[in-house]
């Protein structure tokens, strides 16, 4: 009786069980039916582009970069072809096998796989990393043909850029590198692996006429992460060819004379249209060396050179321009109507203004001086006494109508302002009040005032052609030029400053005999200035002064004196007087580009 009451009981609880169970599997099956028809059904349409997201992959293709010619078209910087094979970490699943796989073809250590590895990992996996550029074509024909088992690997045409002219054209073309930080806004073919941008010269001034558009592939890929076929592509728009006012060969020549004057720069702009015809600086560098892939030990040597080769003197060097501001303290004291043509000025070596005592740098003395005979000597003593008269205001406005004091904008994104100084300027910057004493400092470009070669001549290239002409870097297309304004200097007064400048390179007595091209070349009109560096180059003879504090030496010109078509700016860094070894240097400039002109029968 006991073992029956048993069985009845385990059959009880075994149906029990087993409707628990079923009911169990019931309600799974139920809910899996509901889930499958709520995602089906209800929220189809919010699933069904995720899941096509999964199914077609979308790739930006970068777009060609424009070329650097210069005016003759010859290039300046271009690109070479080359492979490159990437990776993309949602389509690879693992990374690292993968990477295994194509070692078996690309040569890869361990060493790189753990560090493409850490920077596929650093950035979206939708965006493919660079595993190898340059590879060859036996190379790209294998991963092609292994395809199907490299999940998210991609072969690709890539370029690279190619730099010609050496260390002469360095600062002028620039470099371009790798992205280094990204913003929301930014064109989505910046986040491209390997993407190259304009990091200085032209390169980055002209960057986005030279970057192109990128492209856009839609492809069909499998669980796996294969492609199984294209669905949509657009291809990439290159960027502009661009065709700079350099003359390979001058800027070479130019380059080749002024590297023999350690740290110098020189600017030359043609006087009819504002363009640059040669634009040095040295030291410089080879941008092939760095586009071929610079060490990070080779980069840092260069960044960190006492000489600064990086640094482009011509538009980024702030110096005093000495007494080449003489020439601005002219023309404001005669627009301004507080000296005329014939008046003399008693030059006795010095000049008293209230306690303080100025020395001209002839100490016994120039006499008395006319205008023309104070630019002729640079007479320090007659344009004290100008610039007390004319006013910081008015010295300052004058300057900047000549171009000084601003950036240009012009292609060269390195330019400077440089410091055309006035009581406003002196409140806002060291928080304290102009003083009289600064004024007569200024006049004759000492001070706070400083000044790049680029300015310098853009100045030069004014008042030689009384027009307010800017720096062009771009060739001008053919056709006629935008008109230039006239400059707000009265006639009569631009042709006593420019007879001055004539003078002084070619009357006896003047201080620039050394700029003069010799018998039956042009004359040149020009100017000397020193840059002081220390007391000690006013009171001790210049072969008695170490090197590093000896003045820098400035010279400004323009020629044809009676015909200007081109003007230039030297800098000479502790060059001593301008027409020591600034006024040689620009002598010898202009007959490189006067002798070219006559060659290819550009003069006129």
């Amino acid at each position: 009786m006991g073992d029956r009451v048993d069985v009845e009981d385990e059959r009880s609880r075994f149906t029990r069980r087993s409707l628990l169970l079923g009911g169990a599997q019931v309600a799974g099956f139920s809910l899996l039916g509901w889930r499958f028809f709520d995602l089906q059904m209800l929220q189809a349409r919010r699933y069904a582009p995720l899941a096509e997201e999964n199914r077609v992959n979308l790739q930006i293709l970068a777009p060609r970069r424009g070329r650097l010619l210069d005016a003759l078209g010859r290039p300046l910087a271009d690109n070479d072809e080359a492979f490159r094979v990437t990776v993309t970490p949602a389509l690879a699943r693992n990374v690292k096998a993968v990477l295994a796989r194509v070692a078996r073809i690309v040569p890869l250590s361990d060493d790189e796989i753990a560090k493409i590895v850490a920077r596929a990992r650093k950035q979206s996996r939708n965006i493919p990393t660079v595993i190898a550029s340059g590879i060859n074509f036996d190379e790209v024909a294998k991963l092609n043909l292994f395809a199907p088992s490299l999940a998210g690997i991609r072969t690709e045409l890539a370029w690279t850029r190619r730099y010609y002219g050496g260390p002469a054209l360095g600062h002028v073309v620039g470099f371009v590198g790798s992205v280094d930080r990204f913003t929301p806004d930014d064109d989505a073919v910046l986040r491209l692996p390997d993407m190259r941008i304009g990091k200085s010269g032209a390169e980055a001034g002209f960057e986005s006429e030279l970057r192109g558009t990128g492209g856009s592939e839609k492809v069909e890929v499998d669980a796996r992460g294969r492609i199984v076929r294209n669905l949509e592509s657009i291809a990439p728009t290159a960027g502009r060819d661009l065709k700079l006012s350099i003359d390979l060969e001058l800027q070479q020549a130019v380059f080749g004379r002024l590297n023999g004057e350690g740290r110098a720069a020189a600017v030359v702009l043609d006087v009819a249209m504002g363009e640059i015809a040669a634009m040095a600086s040295a030291p410089s560098f080879d941008a092939a060396t760095i586009a071929a892939g610079i060490s990070d030990t080779d980069w840092q040597k260069l960044k960190d050179a006492e000489d600064n080769p990086l640094l482009n003197r011509a538009v980024a060097g702030l110096y005093q321009p000495g007494s080449t501001f003489k020439l601005v303290t002219a023309l404001a004291a005669l627009q301004a109507g507080v000296v005329k043509p014939d008046e003399h000025i008693a030059c006795t070596g010095e000049y008293k203004y209230a306690d303080q005592t100025y020395p001209c740098w002839k100490h016994e003395g120039h006499g008395a001086l006319s205008l023309h005979d104070a630019l002729k000597t640079s007479c320090d003593v007659f344009f004290f006494e100008l610039a007390r008269r004319v006013g910081i205001e008015r010295l300052a406005a004058a300057a900047r109508r000549l171009g000084l004091g601003t950036t240009y904008g012009f292609g060269l994104p390195e330019e400077k302002a440089g410091v055309v100084p006035d009581p406003d300027w002196k409140r806002g910057t060291l928080s304290s009040a102009w003083l009289d004493g600064e004024t007569i400092l200024t006049g004759v470009g000492q001070g706070y005032v400083r000044t790049t070669p680029l300015q310098l001549a853009v100045m030069t290239a004014r008042i030689a052609s009384g027009r307010a002409l800017a720096p062009l870097l771009l060739k001008h297309d053919a056709g006629p030029a935008a008109p230039m304004p006239d400059l707000a200097f009265d006639k009569a007064h631009l042709d006593l400053v420019r007879q001055g400048m004539l003078a002084a390179v070619n009357e006896d007595g003047g201080t620039a005999p050394n700029a003069r091209l010799g018998e039956g070349k042009p004359l040149v009109a020009g100017k000397t200035g020193s840059s002081q560096i220390s007391a000690l180059s006013s009171e001790t003879p210049e072969d008695g002064i170490e090197w590093a504090k000896r003045d820098h030496g400035l010279f400004v010109a323009y020629a044809p004196a009676d015909a200007p078509r081109y003007a230039i700016a030297t800098v000479v860094e502790h060059g001593g007087g301008g027409g020591a070894k600034a006024a040689p240097l620009a002598r010898d400039i202009l007959a490189l580009v006067i002798a070219r002109d006559a060659r290819t029968g550009r003069a006129g």
